[in-house]
């Protein structure tokens, strides 16, 4: 049984850091793709990265420069460092795990993706 079992989020003013991370277990010899979502109120969930199993990561040009994405297999812990926080970063986070699946943009769509967490809340005060 595939479990996502997510950690951190909080408060920060903006221009602060942030660590999210999502421990990935249950997949048979660690074949999956990996992602991170985030949902504003009143919005769409949206992709902000997605890694393939081949390890090419896909980010959303919102976040570019600012996060950076990692994924040790080893111990299924996909981590999201988010820099240089924004207002506009206010959301609940998702982390989300799908079947092997080489890496690309289509990582930032939902579809990918059998296994979600349950969302970490993300506020990012001006």
């Amino acid at each position: 049984q595939v479990q996502l079992a997510e950690s951190g989020g909080g408060s920060v003013q903006s221009g602060g850091s942030l660590r999210l991370s999502c421990v990935i277990s249950g997949y048979t010899l660690n074949n999956y793709v990996a992602g991170w979502f985030r949902q504003a109120p009143g919005k769409e969930r949206e992709g902000v990265v997605g890694i393939g199993d081949d390890g090419v990561t896909t980010y959303a040009d919102s976040v570019k420069g600012r996060f950076t994405v990692s994924l040790d297999k080893t111990t299924g812990t996909l981590r999201l460092q988010m820099n240089s926080l924004k207002p506009e970063d206010t959301a609940m986070y998702y982390c989300a795990a799908g079947p092997y699946r080489r890496g690309g943009i289509w990582l930032l769509l939902t579809w990918p993706y059998t296994n979600w967490g349950h969302g970490l809340q993300v506020t990012v005060s001006s």
